[in-house]
């Protein structure tokens, strides 16, 4: 067995420090707007709207079931967007290994899985975040519709913290990684030309495939 990772006292002190801010956080708003249990189901579903498994296979399935070329555009680069997200995630989370708040319940967490024990970043905030900033990015949106983009992102952030699901710096790690990722993504962003090419690429993959399954 590996050695126990020894971390640095002013890191210790700092995330020390995170944890009771955390609580405290959360304690004053049970007070203030609380009780918290009152608002579970609104912060359960704002758990379940940003998680990664349903926009990534939700976004893979509408890519093939969808025919329109602008439609299909967005599709690939939101799902190249995802990919983006989860690796990043995943190599910060596998790096910083920092466990979740003692409060979490892992038992109300929805599909989760290994990685998904560690705390920093926040991949809730991390999409959230990235989602809320690359759309209006790229489109000229209804003023009110970029407003309410941001407050969903907003509140999926705040409620990783009320959930006890994540500490305040996760979600301050997370939010700076989103912002990241958006500008990466526009920067990057693939025309309706390069998006067809990717998925004829993988329909014509498939038609191969199935050719020899005759």
């Amino acid at each position: 067995m590996g050695e126990k990772r020894e971390v640095p006292k002013p890191l210790k002190k700092l995330l020390n420090w995170d944890a009771v801010m955390t609580e405290k956080f959360v304690k004053y708003v049970d007070m203030k707007y609380g009780p918290l249990s009152k608002h579970k189901t609104t912060l359960k579903g704002l758990e379940y709207s940003c998680h990664g498994i349903p926009w990534l296979i939700g976004t893979t399935t509408f890519i093939f079931l969808l025919q329109d070329a602008s439609i299909r555009q967005l599709l690939v680069n939101l799902f190249i967007a995802l990919i983006m997200d989860i690796v990043v995630v995943a190599v910060v989370k596998a790096i910083a290994r920092r466990r979740r708040p003692v409060a979490n319940k892992d038992n109300e967490m929805f599909i989760t899985v290994s990685i998904d024990k560690f705390s920093f970043p926040s991949g809730h905030c991390t999409r959230a975040v990235m989602l809320s900033i690359l759309f209006p990015l790229q489109y000229d949106l209804f003023f009110p519709l970029t407003v309410a983009l941001i407050a969903w992102g907003s509140a999926v952030c705040v409620s990783r913290v009320l959930l006890h699901r994540h500490h305040i710096l996760d979600v301050i790690g997370g939010i700076g990684i989103g912002f990241v990722q958006a500008i990466l993504i526009s920067c990057m962003w693939l025309s309706q030309e390069s998006a067809a090419t990717v998925v004829n690429f993988f329909l014509d993959e498939t038609q191969v495939g199935a050719s020899y399954d005759v």
